[in-house]
C-alpha cells in the first residue's frame, strides 16, 4: 500500500513515512486503543493550559472548546473499541510526546509559547495521520470515521497557532515553530517497534 499524495501539512517539516502507515494498518486494533489515549491526553493538555493561564480569557475560551471536542472524540473512539470487543487498557507511550515536552522551556513567557506550539505540532501530525488512515484503511466505516476527524484536528492546530500569534510577535513564533518542527520530525525518524498514532 503506497502513500497517496496528500497536501503538505502546515507546520510539519517531514511527512509521515510509508513504514508507519504499513505498521498502523497491520495493527488497527492497537492504533484504535492508542487513539483513545491520545484523545484523552489532548483534552487533558487543553485543560491543564486553562488552569495554568486562567486570566487569559481568549486562551480559556478557545481551549474549552478544544477540550470538549477532544472528549467527544474520546467517547467516539471508545464506542468503536467496544463494538470491536477491544477492552480499554494501558499502553506504553512512545518517546514522541515526552521528547516534545522536553523542549518546552520552563520560564515564562517562553513556556506559554512552547506549550502552544508543541500542542499545535501534535495536532498537525494527528491531522496528517488521520488523513492517511482515512485514505488507506481497508475498513470502510473506520476509514470514514478517520476522515471525519481530520477537520477537527486541522482546526485545533490552527487554534494553537492563532493563540501563539496573539501573544507573541509573528517572527518569534515562526522561528520557534521551525526549531520545534525539526525536532518533531526527528523524533519520528526511527519507527517505534509498537504501533502508535505518534511513533
Amino acid at each position: 500500500m503506497v502513500l497517496s499524495a496528500l497536501p503538505t501539512i502546515k507546520f510539519l517539516q517531514e511527512p509521515t513515512s510509508q513504514p508507519w502507515l504499513d505498521q498502523a494498518l497491520a495493527h488497527l486494533d492497537i492504533i484504535l486503543l492508542d487513539h483513545s489515549h491520545c484523545e484523552r491526553k489532548a483534552a487533558g493538555v487543553a485543560l491543564n493550559l486553562m488552569f495554568r493561564y486562567p486570566s487569559n480569557a481568549k486562551l480559556v475560551r478557545s481551549l474549552t472548546a478544544i477540550a470538549q471536542e477532544e472528549l467527544e472524540h474520546f467517547e467516539q473512539v471508545n464506542q468503536i473499541l467496544e463494538r470491536r470487543g477491544i477492552p480499554l487498557a494501558p499502553l506504553a507511550a512512545p518517546p514522541y510526546g515526552a521528547g516534545l515536552n522536553k523542549q518546552i522551556r520552563s520560564r515564562e513567557p517562553d513556556r506559554l509559547l512552547d506549550s502552544l506550539l508543541v500542542c499545535g505540532l501534535i495536532e498537525a501530525r494527528s491531522h496528517e495521520r488521520l488523513g492517511l488512515l482515512g485514505a488507506h484503511c481497508p475498513d470502510p466505516a473506520l476509514a470514514a470515521f478517520y476522515r471525519g476527524l481530520m477537520a477537527s484536528e486541522a482546526r485545533h492546530y490552527g487554534v494553537y497557532w492563532l493563540l501563539a500569534t496573539a501573544e507573541f510577535e509573528r517572527s518569534v513564533v515562526d522561528q520557534r515553530l521551525d526549531a520545534l518542527a525539526i525536532i518533531e520530525s526527528q523524533l519520528l525518524l526511527t519507527l517505534h517497534p509498537e504501533p502508535r498514532m505518534h511513533s
